[in-house]
């Protein structure tokens, strides 16, 4: 991509694979950052973009080096950095880079914890692994109980449930859900009945000395993406034939509808929902309705083969998380007779946790 002028200095032409685009005079009269125009404590503008002229041209524009400097029609004159131009056109165009895996993952994305992680160059890397792959484990953590909180508050804020602040992980004699007996859980995705559905989840592993009780991840946007490749009608289904998700309990009631392959608006992958024990498909066609169920059959199959998922044992210390929007997770079932499992788990949002990220990307990446 590169930024030129044209002849007579009155147009901005950003050449882009193979295309010429003029740069609207508006579009870069919102961005003048001149004192009189934004605050500078706050990064906010002074004035109501609905109030300039929508006749506004480019009077004058010149590039010197990595400078552009405009003057427009209604006087107003500034300087912009063209690397800064280059990359606010980045942020509409830019797809998201991550790294699909397998089961045959060589490298698993595992850090050792070390306090004040988050706030340094390991916490950014830390992240930026994390939506790189969709989730991290972390170890050597203190073991202590409700520990989960103050370390998932150093990413973002906890987002409380229906079921507390955090959760206990652990089999119980009465429950309101199957993660709270020592049953085996197939791969999932959390909450897919709440609006909106918890970006992130934390679990923290406080005592794992039961027979079994085995963690599994799977990459929801790997499989997804097979099935694109190699199933595309069963694809098609999954992302357009939206389903009911549904949790009731004594005292809660929470549903949400929405597609089991979730994509943007630029057909790029956003959300994965699987919940085989809280979802119900709506009544459409018979025959479409037949290949939906044989559709996600595939689907759930393969999110819990040996292709996609890999299994492994939480130690003691170990915080996992995951992207709750595209990782499923789940556990093989375990006994009491022999020893203990005990996890303590929250859920935070996206927002948070990606400001934290570009923070430190702006404070170590300068």
């Amino acid at each position: 991509m590169r930024i030129e002028i044209a002849k007579n200095h009155k147009k901005i032409i950003i050449f882009l694979d193979n295309r010429n685009i003029e740069i609207h005079p508006l579009w870069l009269r919102e961005r003048v950052n001149n004192s009189e125009f934004l605050d500078r404590a706050t990064g906010q503008r002074l004035y109501d973009p609905s109030s300039l002229d929508q006749k506004l041209k480019i009077k004058k524009a010149l590039i010197k080096k990595n400078n552009l400097r405009v003057e427009f029609t209604d006087g107003v004159h500034s300087d912009f950095k063209v690397n800064d131009i280059i990359g606010e056109i980045h942020k509409n165009i830019e797809k998201k880079k991550y790294f699909l895996w397998t089961g045959k993952i060589k490298r698993r994305p595992i850090f050792n914890y070390k306090f004040d992680i988050i706030e340094n160059k390991k916490g950014l890397n830390l992240l930026e692994t994390f939506y790189n792959y969709g989730f991290v484990i972390l170890r050597s953590t203190p073991k202590k109980k409700n520990f989960i909180l103050s370390f998932a508050n150093s990413l973002g804020i906890v987002r409380p449930t229906n079921f507390g602040k955090l959760f206990n992980v652990k089999s119980k004699k009465k429950v309101s859900d199957l993660a709270y007996t020592s049953h085996a859980l197939p791969a999932h995705t959390d909450n897919p009945y709440r609006k909106p559905i918890p970006g992130i989840q934390i679990l923290h592993c406080i005592k794992n000395s039961s027979d079994g009780g085995y963690s599994t991840l799977t990459d929801g946007f790997s499989v997804a993406n097979y099935m694109q490749k190699k199933y595309k009608n069963y694809f098609k289904l999954l992302t357009s034939v939206k389903i009911r998700f549904t949790y009731v309990s004594s005292k809660t009631i929470l549903e949400n509808w929405g597609e089991t392959i979730e994509l943007d608006k630029k057909g790029m992958f956003k959300s994965i929902r699987l919940s085989p024990r809280l979802d119900y498909v709506p009544i459409i066609k018979k025959d479409k309705l037949h290949q939906f169920y044989k559709a996600r059959s595939l689907f759930i199959k393969l999110c819990n083969s040996k292709k996609f998922m890999i299994k492994f044992k939480l130690r003691p210390g170990d915080i996992m998380i995951m992207d709750n929007h595209r990782t499923l997770h789940g556990r093989t079932s375990y006994s009491l007779k022999n020893g203990e499992r005990h996890l303590q788990g929250c859920y935070i949002d996206h927002d948070l946790a990606e400001s934290k990220m570009k923070h430190l990307k702006r404070k170590f990446k300068k």
